[in-house]
């Protein structure tokens, strides 16, 4: 009686292994990453394709890149490191909380923003712009402390003769997104955001929006990399996020393909 019942479990057993498949099949079906606020948009869109074609379920946390690599070092039980820049991603790596040195997955581009109702003249470029801006009238950009696209404003800034803005006429966003909903709103009167999000269906109806040439500030490369501890689920998912078709995506909200 008993080697029946040992018999019929090593039975049950291998027919529960053949209905369920290879072991990836077991795989978590949720990844909790933290990301660079400029990738609001096009994250939407990869994390909607990538559910759709793998059934997984990508949680995003948005922020400035230096505050969640902060986040991170203090323990935020995230899987995947999406930068803005590849700086905070080698403080990571630093502090040894990385599986490696990560990949760089796109160049981001700058662009100068003004309400979609504004005066100003925006075709005339950056420093037309800002010699244009009244009394009282704010300039809104990342805090460059946090966000790589906020140093990069600031190297713009420079680089197209203005100089240093001076305090009064700057308000500074916790993030990228924040600076563009200043101007969006009217807040701010102009300000320097991510192309990828001025140029999103989202937003693009309240402004008036301009590339800024690449050479008014150091090359955005961005960079991720996964953490340690991060599950099968989340290499896959990185993986896809180098592949062709998210590339392609990558391309379509305004950035350039990693050099």
């Amino acid at each position: 009686m008993a080697r029946q019942r040992r018999r019929w479990l090593g039975f049950m057993g291998a027919l529960s292994g053949a209905l369920l498949g290879p072991s990836w099949a077991l795989a978590p079906t949720r990844i909790k990453v933290a990301a660079a606020s400029n990738l609001k948009f096009v994250l939407a869109d990869l994390t909607a394709l990538y559910r759709q074609q793998t059934g997984v379920q990508v949680d995003v946390n948005l922020g400035a890149s230096g505050n969640l690599a902060r986040q991170i070092l203090q323990g935020l039980p995230v899987e995947q490191f999406i930068s803005a820049d590849e700086a905070w991603v080698a403080e990571l790596v630093k502090a040894g909380r990385t599986l490696d040195a990560g990949q760089r997955y796109a160049t981001g581009q700058l662009a100068l923003v003004v309400p979609q109702n504004s005066a100003l003249p925006l075709s005339q470029g950056l420093a037309a712009v800002v010699r244009a801006m009244k009394t009282g009238d704010k300039f809104a950009i990342a805090n460059p402390a946090l966000a790589p696209y906020g140093v990069a404003a600031e190297e713009a800034l420079l680089r197209a003769g203005v100089g240093p803005l001076p305090a009064p006429k700057k308000v500074l966003g916790d993030n990228i997104g924040q600076a563009t909903q200043f101007v969006a709103t009217g807040a701010a009167q102009a300000g320097i955001t991510a192309l990828a999000l001025a140029s999103a269906p989202e937003i693009a109806s309240a402004l008036q929006v301009l590339p800024l040439p690449v050479h008014l500030h150091s090359p955005l490369h961005q960079r991720m990399v996964l953490l340690q501890g991060a599950s099968a689920a989340a290499v896959n998912w990185h993986r896809f996020l180098l592949s062709p078709p998210a590339q392609t995506v990558l391309v379509r909200h305004g950035y350039a393909l990693p050099q």
